[in-house]
């Protein structure tokens, strides 16, 4: 693949999470891995004037943080450390992103998420409605996966609703550049109308998963080696919680259908997902920008 993964970084345990991650994806993909930290610019204040004093101290500060987190990477990920000011630690992630046509940006999650699992603070949640890059969601306690575990394989989960193109491409492109197999995941029995009787939600999800994950398998390259799984439950949480998980494995989700073209936004399927979910999550964009298509 190649290219550059932008990590967001703060001197915090879930900031040492995402990089931990972001290190171990820079890796798979062979990717430049450029950390960030991003500062609030000293004159968004209408209040407090601007202290050049304080704004050296901080940014001096943040040199020293980024330091520290590079230290911790793998000598053979290529790093770059970059120290920005912005409005919000969103709108400066995507703008590097952006500079650099990056392929992902990776964040951790908000203060007060137990191990092992995903919390959107606020910073996600504008990444989540203004990137037009994937979005990796890394669970508290990444940073405990050893660094050559690497990434192993890639769940897609796999909705009936238009906009599946540009997961399927993202998959196969990721599962590609990293050699891991694929596995593509079903919800649809619990995607039904609960109205509908039991027998008749089992029978109508089975039937219609197969053709959808059928579908979605004849449009991944013949090379990749690509296993199915059908999730059921009587909620999405539910039947999230009885899969497995490789400390390896990453899962991508599809951008909500209400989502601008190009841009994401998290769809009520993908959010009660992450309840459960105790890997990286990718959000991936609806569809493709011309200028991704043409980094990639």
């Amino acid at each position: 693949m190649s290219g550059h993964v932008v990590v967001g970084y703060t001197a915090t345990k879930p900031g040492r999470d995402a990089v931990a991650f972001a290190a171990r994806l820079a890796a798979a993909v062979d990717a430049v891995l450029d950390v960030a930290i991003i500062l609030p610019r000293g004159d968004r204040s209408v209040i407090t004037p601007p202290d050049a004093g304080y704004e050296r101290h901080l940014h001096a500060q943040a040199q020293t943080w980024i330091a520290q987190a590079i230290d911790r990477i793998p000598a053979e990920v290529v790093a770059h450390a970059h120290v920005r000011t912005a409005e919000s630690f969103a709108e400066g992630l995507i703008a590097v992103a952006d500079e650099l046509a990056a392929s992902y940006i990776v964040v951790g999650a908000a203060d007060g998420a137990s191990r092992g699992r995903h919390r959107l603070g606020s910073t996600t949640t504008e990444l989540l409605h203004s990137s037009d890059v994937p979005v990796v969601l890394v669970p508290r306690g990444a940073r405990k996966v050893a660094p050559e575990t690497g990434i192993t394989r890639v769940t897609v989960a796999i909705g009936v609703r238009p906009g599946a193109d540009a997961l399927i491409a993202e998959t196969a492109e990721l599962a590609a550049a990293a050699g891991v197999p694929v596995r593509l995941l079903s919800l649809l029995p619990v995607d039904l109308p609960p109205s509908a009787d039991t027998a008749a939600i089992r029978v109508a999800g089975t039937t219609r998963a197969d053709e959808v994950l059928a579908a979605a398998r004849a449009e991944l390259p013949a090379g990749l080696h690509t296993d199915v799984t059908v999730a059921a439950g009587d909620s999405i949480e539910e039947a999230v919680s009885y899969l497995d998980w490789q400390p390896g494995e990453v899962a991508l989700v599809g951008s909500s259908r209400l989502a601008q073209p190009r841009r994401l936004f998290l769809g009520s399927t993908a959010a009660k997902m992450l309840h459960e979910i105790t890997v990286p999550v990718i959000v991936v964009p609806r569809t493709r920008s011309h200028s991704e298509e043409a980094r990639r």
